[in-house]
């Protein structure tokens, strides 16, 4: 059975238990939210090892190989030009259509979340480099760690030629025990899901949220549908772009309804090289690196939701220099999202309305009950972005083997 359609029924047997089963008591929910956490973790278990060795023998590689620069210069193009074609999609879209306004909510300011871009930048270079390995929510310092290990391998080749061996060896075994896990995680999805469709059900019943679910939704398809098949087409030359976004189906559905783009990162990494044949060398670099900086989905609905924010407080619309502070704001927020791989544009949106100020510093307070479900189309899009992301500089830098559609695991 393909990989996709198990994913597939455990999404839609939680679903269904979502629906048959009563969650109304606190100790049912309760145990939901264990269930939950509990797969979550069980799903990144073997991330961080995997990341670890097999980004230092990419690098090795990579620079032996000369493409190291090439590799970097593609996917750091990638990545920024996605994430601002996103915002000003989201922008253009949330302008374009008025959305009708929420009701201002009495709810008080309790604790404010943030971003701490000075912690995050001390914890690039904790005081030890294995401490880098213990945070399982922030790949950076795993991924710098890992990858200064392999170039520096590939400086004395002949005095490393054991180490690197070893780790090539280790990374081939921690992929095989990653494959195990994603077979198994499909099971928990149904806990996943269950809880999604609980969370979605409670924010539909209000009606207040419904046209801006569909407004995010109908930017989801068009960006899964017409924006980046058209973008392999001509980029790529790829002649069946929608091959690759059937590879995608099963990281998709992992991102949207977990909302976490780590865990999605583990599916990722096994269908780029699995299905959509990208080499090993850039599949381990340009997947955790589109995790990491590529959220353009997020500052979709991170300029989308404080345009919604900003009508429902005031009736004088978006005036062009709001509508240049949303998406400057919103673009360079999301690449500080790495060490929030779920529930990150929500806090961005809190971030965007303290720095707004001019009385919205409560604005995300609106929002607030919606915003599982808004993550959730973060995710979702970021997760189709990594993938078309890497199959282009895969393809860029001649790192891939096509293989046939009936072959995709």
């Amino acid at each position: 059975m393909k990989n996709w359609l198990k994913y597939l029924i455990g999404v839609a047997l939680g679903i269904v238990a979502a629906i048959v089963i009563p969650f109304e008591s606190a100790q049912a929910q309760s145990v939901l939210d264990f269930i939950v956490d509990f797969v979550i973790r069980f799903g990144r278990y073997t991330l961080l090892p995997l990341l670890f060795f097999s980004i230092a023998t990419a690098f090795f590689k990579l620079r032996d190989e000369k493409i190291m620069v090439r590799t970097a210069l593609w996917t750091a193009g990638v990545i920024i030009a996605s994430s601002l074609m996103l915002v000003i999609l989201g922008l253009l879209s949330s302008i374009i259509i008025k959305l009708p306004r929420i009701p201002i909510t009495v709810e008080k300011v309790s604790d404010i979340p943030s971003i701490d871009i000075k912690d995050l930048v001390l914890r690039l270079f904790p005081y030890s480099g294995f401490s880098a390995l213990v945070d399982g929510s922030f790949l950076l310092p795993c991924f710098i760690f890992a990858g200064l290990a392999g170039a520096g391998a590939a400086s004395d080749k002949i005095a490393t030629k054991q180490a690197v061996t070893l780790f090539d060896s280790i990374s081939k075994v921690c992929y095989i025990v990653m494959s195990f896990f994603t077979e198994i995680l499909s099971i928990g999805m149904i806990a996943i899901s269950c809880k999604w469709t609980i969370d979605f059900v409670s924010v539909i019943k209000t009606g207040v949220y419904t046209p801006l679910i569909i407004m995010l939704f109908c930017d989801l398809l068009l960006v899964a549908f017409v924006i980046y098949p058209v973008i392999l087409r001509f980029l790529c030359h790829e002649l069946h772009p929608f091959h690759i976004l059937y590879a995608s189906v099963c990281p998709f559905l992992v991102a949207f309804f977990s909302g976490d783009t780590n865990l999605a990162l583990v599916l990722n990494l096994r269908h780029g090289k699995d299905s959509l044949g990208i080499r090993r060398r850039t599949n381990s670099v340009t997947f955790p690196l589109f995790s990491i900086f590529a959220r353009g989905g997020a500052a979709l609905v991170e300029a989308v939701c404080f345009v919604v924010i900003l009508r429902s407080y005031s009736s004088l619309g978006v005036s062009f220099f709001d509508a240049c502070w949303i998406a400057i704001f919103s673009f360079l927020l999301s690449f500080a999202l790495g060490a929030l791989p779920s529930g990150g544009p929500f806090i961005a949106i809190t971030v965007m309305c303290i720095m707004y100020g001019r009385g919205f510093e409560a604005g995300y307070l609106l929002l607030k009950t919606a915003a599982p479900i808004l993550c959730a189309f973060a995710a979702g899009i970021d997760s189709l972005t990594a993938m078309c992301g890497s199959y282009i500089v895969a393809v860029k830098t001649k790192m891939i083997d096509h293989k046939d559609v009936h072959q995709y695991i």
